[in-house]
């Protein structure tokens, strides 16, 4: 499935028929030089796959010809993730595949951001390195690394932000685009890496945002995913105050029928944005709200400590002014100094708000931050029994929630076709891309576009359904 959500590169050449340029000979006649072949990997999430997707454009426009298929690459740009280490074995696993493979590797992303002299000793293949805040740059480091040179393309502190003037080649599915509003963090969490990675919060102005909608939406997307770090924080560097509300009210009149919001930190949920999320009809009540924990103490020890004075408080104002809002969170399990008594507090907090999908993971330490050096760390053994503990409380509280969508007609836009039972697939609003669950869908319906659908069963995270005719929805049309 995850295949099948990737876009073909189809308005790429041929690879039959690489793009050349013509170059004059001294004695009048001309010759073809074939620029070299490109195959991009992309790791990681949805800022590092707009990086990707910025740095296909760019080859594309400079006549790269650019291919999935890395066997026959001459190149292959590797977009890493650093977040965790999990993240970081699945990356140097990539590399080392490909440096065994012979193929000359460009490391792109935030492994080159991080560990710039640990790869160039340990991947003599690896022919340069692109930071975080230099992708832009590409194309400048592919020539300089085809005239024999070793390039470092690393900015020290990553103060890029691209708008909508820089090429991109989306590579999601032809009805869903991320945009970009900020990027970079000015919050220090104690277990988070993404400020050394990524630098401060820089945001976009409002009118280039929108932009780069009405752009996408003369493309025919469907669903415009809004990303940053903290997105409730946008255009608090730019403008002196946040502005996600007016941001939302701006993106009211671009011709798509899904906005949804990514990493809304409740501390910037203020009554503004809750009111502009109900009031501007293509913005959907999907919050996505990283809290990371409950307990006071363990929030304190992660350096987020204002949140636990309104995390309660928020969720309840959200509930009470968006009845039907859908929300996910995040946590952290294991967390240094984490007590059993803390784990609890955050079972019973996760009991009582009731989150319509929860995701988890256990503590990882990351060198170069705070917590790396914490005391009192908890048992890996301790971390996976809490984090088995705290799915098994969310899953019924999940099917539960997907129970509550069997009898209703949603729309539901329709992304792929399951490979062996020919079923439809794609999302209705409650589930946000890559991340949740997804419908499957009796009936016929074209890829690409919002469908009714009844809701005829439902799982722990996914749901079933069939499409509703013309005829079902209008009964008086039809006699």
């Amino acid at each position: 499935l995850h295949s099948s959500l990737m876009r073909e590169f189809t308005a790429i050449v041929s690879l039959a028929l690489p793009s050349s340029r013509v170059v004059a000979c001294p004695l009048g006649t001309e010759f073809m030089v074939q620029k070299p072949t490109i195959s991009i990997t992309h790791l990681g999430c949805e800022k590092n796959r707009i990086d990707t997707e910025h740095m296909i454009g760019l080859l594309l426009q400079a006549d790269y010809p650019v291919t999935l298929d890395e066997s026959i690459a001459d190149y292959v740009v590797v977009n890493t993730c650093s977040f965790i280490q999990a993240a970081r074995e699945e990356s140097v696993r990539t590399l080392v595949e490909l440096a065994e493979a012979g193929k000359k590797i460009v490391i792109a992303g935030c492994m080159a951001q991080h560990f710039q002299e640990q790869l160039l000793e340990e991947l003599p293949e690896a022919v340069a390195l692109v930071g975080t805040g230099d992708y832009q740059t590409i194309v400048d480091v592919i020539n300089r690394v085809e005239q024999g040179d070793r390039v470092i393309a690393v900015t020290p502190t990553p103060t890029f932000i691209a708008d909508e003037e820089l090429p991109r080649y989306r590579t999601t599915t032809e009805a869903v685009a991320y945009l970009r509003v900020a990027e970079g963090c000015d919050y220090r969490c104690a277990f988070c890496i993404i400020p050394h990675l990524r630098g401060d919060q820089r945001s976009r102005s409002i009118e280039s945002i929108v932009t780069e909608a009405h752009r996408l939406a003369a493309e025919g997307v469907q669903e415009i995913v809004l990303i940053s770090q903290i997105t409730t924080n946008y255009g608090l560097d730019r403008y002196g105050k946040p502005m996600l509300a007016e941001l939302l009210r701006a993106l009211g009149a671009v011709d798509v029928p899904w906005i949804r919001i990514h990493y809304a930190y409740p501390t910037g949920l203020t009554s503004e944005v809750i009111q502009a999320m109900g009031e501007v009809p293509n913005v959907l009540p999907y919050l996505d709200l990283p809290l990371q924990h409950s307990h006071p103490d363990v929030l304190k020890a992660m350096n987020r400590p204002w949140q636990s004075q309104v995390n309660d408080r928020v969720l309840d104002n959200i509930k009470a002014a968006l009845p039907e809002a859908v929300m996910r969170t995040t946590f952290i399990v294991g967390f240094p100094g984490e007590t059993e008594a803390h784990f609890q507090h955050l079972l019973e907090f996760v009991e009582r708000h009731q989150f319509d999908h929860v995701g988890a993971f256990t503590f990882s330490p990351e060198e170069g931050t705070p917590a790396f050096n914490l005391p009192n760390p908890v048992d890996a053994e301790v971390m996976a029994d809490r984090l088995h503990r705290l799915m098994s409380l969310q899953q019924p509280i999940a099917h539960r929630r997907n129970q509550a969508q069997v009898g209703r007609i949603v729309d539901v836009l329709i992304e792929g076709e399951h490979p062996e039972t020919g079923l439809k697939v794609g999302r209705s609003a409650r589930f946000a891309p890559e991340v949740d669950g997804v419908v499957y869908v009796e009936g016929a319906a074209r890829l690409g576009t919002l469908v009714p659908v009844r809701i005829t069963d439902a799982e722990v995270y996914d749901l079933r359904g069939c499409v509703v005719n013309h005829a079902a929805l209008n009964p008086e049309s039809a006699s």
